[in-house]
């Protein structure tokens, strides 16, 4: 793309300006024209990148928003998109280097993108997205929260929350029980010892807690949220295993959890009936 030359009447009208140096206009001028040109170049760079990036060339995308940035750092969405470019790249559960720096690139791009726009929830998102495949968890905690502040009816968000406690309560039940050549039975682990259930209590109750309150939460802004519903029947089993001998409360909480099982699986019949309705609206976890 071409740059505009100055024109030859702005060339004459420097002629005039005799308070003004003639070198100072004529660089202030050739300054705007390549400030133009720049932003059109930007533009260009832009639409193409968008191209790419529907063609799913997300390198080639990357490339251009790159250059549509550089050329105009103001252009509204060009970190956005080179951002969700970059995170098209991130491989879940990977931690290669290169996968990492995907996914670092990604975050920096989307806190670009917060700096010029502190309320861009969909950028807040994106970071807690990255977070959660590269699993960083604490992170992708923070951020899911970061939503519910910008946008408390958010139940994927909340949802989110409760599947990365329910993760790593259910990772350490594994990692405490091993030792004692128990695998999780799902129903409270009656036959660990008192050392094993202690152990759990230390490390997951908060975990449990949380887990519960913000898939509780997730339910009640979506009532149909039938994916939160099978995951508190799971957080439930999780709170099971912390009674330590109680065993009319681990009995009540597997009640619990049979119940919320039992409830999922009849939302999601229903969910599923209404999906396949012609004309039906598909849903995401969002407020109904």
């Amino acid at each position: 793309m071409l740059c505009p030359a100055i024109p030859k009447e702005m060339m004459k009208q420097m002629k005039f300006h005799k308070r003004i140096p003639v070198l100072a206009v004529a660089t202030l001028a050739l300054l705007a024209a390549t400030t133009g040109c720049n932003r059109l170049k930007a533009r260009d760079q832009l639409v193409k990148g968008i191209q790419s990036y529907k063609s799913a060339q997300y390198e080639e995308a990357i490339d251009h928003f790159q250059n549509a940035v550089h050329l105009d750092p103001t252009l509204p969405m060009a970190r956005a998109y080179l951002a969700t470019a970059y995170m098209q790249q991130v491989v879940p559960n990977l931690d290669t280097p290169d996968n990492l720096k995907n996914a670092q690139n990604a975050i920096d791009s989307f806190q670009g993108v917060l700096k010029e726009d502190p309320t861009d929830v969909n950028a807040v998102k994106g970071i807690a997205s990255i977070y959660f495949n590269i699993k960083k968890f604490n992170e992708a905690k923070e951020y899911q929260k970061k939503v519910l502040a910008m946008s408390p009816n958010d139940a994927q968000a909340a949802y989110t929350i409760g599947v990365i406690d329910w993760t790593e309560a259910y990772q350490h039940a594994r990692d405490i029980l091993a030792p004692e050549g128990l695998t999780d039975n799902g129903e409270g682990n009656v036959k660990m010892s008192k050392t094993a259930c202690k152990t759990l209590q230390a490390a997951n109750t908060d975990l449990v807690a949380e887990g519960l309150q913000y898939l509780l939460k997730a339910v009640a802004i979506n009532p149909n949220y039938d994916d939160a519903m099978a995951y508190l029947n799971l957080t439930y089993r999780r709170k099971a295993d912390l009674e330590c001998g109680d065993e009319t409360a681990r009995a009540a909480d597997v009640a619990e959890a049979v119940k919320w099982f039992d409830k999922a699986m009849g939302t999601r019949k229903m969910n599923e009936e209404k999906k396949n309705k012609p004309g039906a609206a598909k849903t995401d976890g969002q407020s109904s």
